[in-house]
């Protein structure tokens, strides 16, 4: 995965609550293998008419609306456990989905993923909103070290939680086994001291 660096960028607002896991990515879209191609179908139904003709009143066709950040209503990643709705949302180009609630396994599955979920307050949530809704160009920043976003024409600004082995995974663009990799010193040296004691069968 690539390293998350501090991200300062424009958002797309979406600002709907209880957003599913079946809207995100279809469940007739899910038949690939791999990671890749997923994006194009973020939000299919929402996103284009039966004849797949995209929709103008939906923000992901709404050209003033760019940037890494994807901004949501409360109750994010809610339904099925599907990991594919993670892969389409980091396929679209989003490296971040900020709302004031995730469901926990689309957060893991995100984290998992390299794409930072942040839950921030309802308040907060609301500001980051009012803000875009004046200026389309608005721009948030995420430190993922300092645990910040940043509303960067006000400087209102809020931490936010993350599991410390996910953090560091982040930053240092580490997936699970390239995690254990990074750690081959400490458990080689570990096995060259532990001491042996031989199991009895009675």
């Amino acid at each position: 995965m690539k390293k998350f660096e501090t991200l300062s960028s424009s958002v797309v607002p979406l600002s709907i609550e209880n957003i599913d896991t079946d809207q995100i990515i279809p469940a007739r879209f899910l038949k690939a293998t791999t990671r890749e191609g997923f994006g194009e179908n973020l939000f299919r139904d929402w996103r284009y008419n039966s004849d797949n003709t995209p929709k103008a009143d939906f923000v992901l066709n709404d050209a003033k609306y760019s940037g890494k950040i994807l901004v949501a209503g409360k109750n994010f990643g809610c339904g099925s456990s599907r990991e594919h709705a993670a892969w389409a949302i980091q396929d679209a180009s989003f490296d971040v989905v900020i709302s004031s609630f995730f469901a926990d396994i689309f957060k893991g599955n995100a984290l998992n993923n390299g794409l930072l979920p942040i839950q921030v307050s309802e308040e907060f949530l609301a500001a980051i909103f009012a803000q875009v809704a004046v200026d389309a160009n608005a721009t948030l920043t995420v430190d993922l070290e300092a645990q910040t976003v940043t509303i960067d024409a006000t400087g209102a600004k809020e931490s936010f939680e993350i599991n410390p082995y996910k953090k560091s995974c982040l930053i240092n663009g580490y997936d699970d086994i390239d995690f254990v990799r990074s750690q081959t010193d400490l458990i080689e040296a570990y096995e060259q001291n532990r001491v042996y004691q031989p199991k009895t069968l009675w």
